[in-house]
């Protein structure tokens, strides 16, 4: 899609908005800071969307906790009420690379581009200050459980928060509504995971208590 030819009424893709910000920066690797002052009045979302998209994609065992922690930083932030995102110095200088944004607008934009239609400013007091307080909290509790370092846990919990930054980005209502429903399932998946690692946990004690007593070991 063009940005030239896009409607002034609505908000410019993400993927675009990217696309410029890519186009704009002069060095290879852009500050968090940078990046979400770039954003302009969509950087909390933005940056939700960005973090989260990652989380998305299935990580080698323990990578999840390194790549959920911006989006805690970022959740616990907004549910704190900051005006504009801060992040540690050493986190903010590690930052972004121009061709880690341009991987992700080749992953997002053939897919936004077909359905960035859908989204509209739609039942708006769904994604207004006091709304998007409570988003901020489910985003947090989420961040944290795609912190936990158990493969294939983080998938679920950081696609729901892609759900609730789409509806910031595009004040969309009805996402939040979706992404709610998402919340109780990630939840819902989350604890039978846990539950059944717990149970592995267990029984492999079980396991090793009885084979060190067949074995005669104290």
């Amino acid at each position: 899609m063009d940005s030239s030819k896009h409607n002034p009424s609505r908000p410019l893709p993400l993927s675009q908005r990217l696309a410029q910000i890519i186009a704009e920066t002069a060095g290879e690797r852009l500050s968090f800071t940078d990046l979400a002052a770039q954003l302009h009045s969509r950087a909390w979302g933005g940056l939700l969307f960005i973090f989260a998209a990652i989380n998305t994609i299935p990580l080698p065992p323990g990578t999840n906790v390194f790549f959920a922690m911006p989006l805690v930083i970022v959740a616990a932030q907004m549910a704190f009420g900051r005006a504009s995102p801060w992040f540690p110095a050493r986190i903010d200088r590690r930052g972004v690379t121009r061709d880690e944004l341009q991987r992700l607008v080749d992953k997002i934009g053939w897919l936004e581009a077909r359905i960035e239609r859908i989204f509209k400013p739609r039942l708006a007091r769904l994604t207004g200050p006091a709304a998007t307080r409570l988003i901020s909290i489910a985003c947090l509790v989420l961040a944290l459980a795609a912190a936990i370092p158990i493969p294939a846990v983080h998938v679920a919990p950081a696609g729901t928060i892609v759900l609730f930054a789409l509806a910031l980005i595009y004040r969309d209502g009805a996402l939040v509504i979706l992404g709610a429903v998402a919340t109780v399932a990630s939840f819902a998946l989350v604890s039978v995971t846990l539950g059944a690692a717990a149970w592995a946990v267990v029984a492999l004690w079980h396991q090793l208590v009885g084979l060190r007593a067949g074995l005669g070991l104290p």
